[in-house]
């Protein structure tokens, strides 16, 4: 047994994953904590429930489930004092970004070309944007003429987005149907 395997038992369960949760840079999976301090991940999971549960009920942290992890981060609610503190703002996409991001959320794994023929302009810049910034990844070739890149998101735009998995994206009808309502309005 290993010498933090025989202290955990004194340290307090809650306590350990705290301190797990606040230095990581990442989410945290159970297996990976019960792993670390020693214990079975079903244990691990639970105490990681109640604690997020525990952290919860106010203050400025809170603990939530994101890319199959658990993570700690500060309340929305408290974001723009957050972002003033640590100034400079950081960089937002450019709006061609974005779509461009959507189209590999909503449809991966995409390539290139088809990227391309979805938005009707070339996505070489903002392929490299999304790349460079660690939101998408390339994802294998797909077996066709010129054998193009498959890209598809990666966990750190699912941390930054606050999903769990792609599966919790809203549904595209949502955003079909607002697209219809500004098209009507003229509201672009």
């Amino acid at each position: 047994m290993s010498e933090l395997q025989d202290q955990i038992p004194n340290i307090r369960l809650n306590a350990a994953l705290e301190a797990l949760l606040f230095v990581a840079g990442e989410p945290v999976t159970p297996d990976r904590a019960a792993a670390t301090i020693g214990l079975d991940a079903d244990t691990v999971r639970q105490a990681l429930d109640a604690l997020a549960a525990e952290f919860g009920r106010g203050g400025g942290l809170q603990i939530v489930r994101v890319a199959g992890g658990y993570q700690m981060r500060t309340r929305p609610e408290l974001h723009a004092a957050v972002n003033a503190f640590l100034q400079p703002p950081a960089q937002r996409l450019s709006p061609q970004a974005l779509e461009a991001l959507a189209i590999v959320a909503y449809r991966q794994p995409v390539t290139q070309p088809e990227l391309d023929a979805i938005r009707g302009v070339n996505s070489d810049t903002v392929l490299r944007t999304l790349l460079d910034r660690a939101l998408i990844r390339e994802a294998g070739r797909l077996d066709a003429p010129g054998r193009p890149f498959l890209y598809r998101t990666t966990d750190l735009f699912l941390t930054h987005f606050g999903l769990d998995s792609v599966d919790d994206l809203p549904p595209i009808e949502e955003f079909a149907s607002e697209l219809a309502v500004t098209a009507q309005t003229g509201d672009a």
